[in-house]
């Protein structure tokens, strides 16, 4: 099954109930909470209060939280009390990877890895056991409303030739377009952000990338 996450960083951020609410029932599965240090990446994003307002106004609702930051391992316990359901660290970060991924599962709660578009599968590989999902993105990470990276989709062909049975999460410039060539290569779940946001139907659009299962 293909998990369609809506990015809140897209989000009109005087109205973010509004829109978390708007996406659900637009059929979105889940939440996708971008945390920005302004060091990792080149802006300044949200913090774990942003988290736990979400885990308030929608209890029920997934979230997944993607730390750009540079010291991640000082803020795991953070965002794991205020909300998250799944964590994803920076494979490029200082510091002990490994440890942090044990750390979020031993919370009970799912662990991912991301990589930049410069950085290759290999440099994860001995990662993946402790992986419940990998991010690769497909832009360089920052911003949104940036062009999709189609030549990234070879990295999660090689993440499923290693024998990589987790989620392939990809995102950057997906739409409904490049949404179908994630699929081919083997992703099963989409962040959708300003695709998603502001088009005139966003009903359709997910539609249309929930046509694109069974076609990995």
């Amino acid at each position: 099954m293909i998990e369609i996450l809506s990015s809140i960083l897209a989000s009109d951020l005087l109205s973010v109930g509004a829109e978390v609410q708007r996406m659900l029932d637009n059929g979105v599965d889940s939440l996708h909470v971008d945390i920005m240090d302004a060091h990792f990446v080149p802006n300044l994003s949200f913090g774990p209060a942003m988290v736990s307002a979400l885990k308030k106004a929608f209890p029920a609702v997934h979230q997944d939280v993607h730390l750009m930051m540079d010291n991640p391992e000082k803020y795991l316990d953070t965002f794991i009390s205020a909300g998250a359901g799944a964590v994803t660290v920076h494979a490029e970060v200082p510091g002990d990877v490994r440890a942090m991924l044990a750390k979020i599962r031993a919370a009970g709660i799912k662990a991912g890895v991301s990589i930049k578009p410069g950085t290759g599968v290999d440099t994860i590989k001995e990662l993946l056991p402790l992986c419940d999902l990998v991010l690769v993105m497909t832009v360089e990470p920052g911003f949104g409303g940036q062009k999709f990276m189609a030549d990234m989709m070879p990295k999660i062909a090689a993440l499923r030739e290693l024998g990589y049975r987790g989620q392939i999460m990809v995102d950057g410039g997906i739409n409904a377009d490049t949404a179908a060539q994630a699929v081919a290569a083997g992703a099963d779940a989409l962040v959708m952000g300003t695709a998603l946001l502001r088009a005139e139907d966003p009903a359709a659009v997910v539609r249309a990338c929930r046509a694109l299962e069974g076609r990995t």
